[in-house]
């Protein structure tokens, strides 16, 4: 992507699978950054291979939104992630723990039980691997098929965030994802309410997005809206005895764009994103240019 006048953020992806016994298979996913680090994304072992039921036991992509089960490069129609996406948990929200899914004709589940988000500056700095407490965090997603191409799902999350185990967490999402004739229309709305010492905040946002098949070229616009308001936490956040300078965001942004397949398997992609933010005069727009490939 180039942002700034920089060119940044190349990684490149390796996916392993295959079964090992009838009922049994396994999946490892790696991505290297550009910082020269390999980051395990996935690796877990599955049992059930039935549509309907599979229980994977170890590291795996956590189940809320349909964004974050799909949100690739070469899977995505935005460079940069909505608003709500970016700043409500973690980017590439992963958990270690069981997760239980399986799918029929009009509805889909998955359900999770994992070590769960810890507490940081943001909920997007809630990414662990260890548990920082005894609670585990829980959730799931619950989804119905109305029609071919059109469907729509309801995510929950909720676990004890804090070292001291006393402080909850939960955050709710739906989604809708409908294709029909050559328009595609993705929404994802998200709250999160958490306790702080002496009260109780909540962020929510949402972002609609709308792109059209014009032969090889996909143009697309996108809506995103995040409010996102916490007196504690924020920069300089280090532990409850020593809180943050606070996060109070009012941010609306519109992206537009494309996605052009410009052969197989390989996509160019640009995007130009207006930001503002409520009361408070920015100047960061920016202007992305990805290129996608995958084999």
């Amino acid at each position: 992507a180039i942002s700034r006048g920089s060119f940044q953020n190349s990684q490149a992806g390796l996916l392993f699978f295959g079964d090992i016994t009838p009922g049994m298979s396994y999946l490892t996913e790696v991505n290297l950054k550009p910082e020269g680090t390999l980051d395990l994304e996935q690796a877990w072992i599955s049992l059930g291979t039935t549509e309907k039921f599979s229980m994977k036991m170890g590291l795996y992509t956590v189940p809320f939104g349909r964004y974050n089960q799909s949100n690739r490069p070469h899977q995505t129609i935005l460079i940069n992630p909505p608003l709500n996406v970016e700043r409500m948990y973690p980017s590439l929200w992963k958990d270690v723990g069981i997760l239980l899914e399986g799918r029929t004709r009009r509805f889909f589940y998955s359900a999770f039980l994992g070590n769960g988000l810890s507490e940081d500056e943001s909920l997007a700095g809630g990414q662990q691997f260890k548990d920082n407490n005894k609670d585990k965090g829980m959730g799931g997603r619950l989804g119905l098929v109305l029609s071919q191409g059109f469907e729509m799902a309801f995510s929950y999350y909720r676990g004890k965030y804090d070292n001291d185990n006393s402080r909850d967490l939960s955050l709710q999402g739906i989604d809708l994802f409908w294709y029909l004739e050559g328009i595609l229309v993705h929404s994802e709305y998200s709250r999160a309410r958490m306790e702080v010492p002496g009260d109780r905040e909540n962020v929510e946002g949402f972002f609609v997005q709308v792109a059209v098949d014009w032969g090889q070229l996909r143009p697309m616009v996108c809506y995103q809206k995040l409010d996102y308001e916490d007196s504690f936490h924020g920069p300089g956040f280090i532990s409850p005895a020593d809180p943050g300078a606070g996060i109070f965001e009012r941010k609306r942004r519109w992206a537009f764009g494309f996605v052009y397949n410009a052969a197989q398997n390989l996509l160019l992609k640009l995007e130009y994103d207006l930001n503002r933010e409520v009361g408070i005069e920015l100047d960061d727009d920016s202007l992305s240019v990805q290129v996608a490939f995958s084999f």
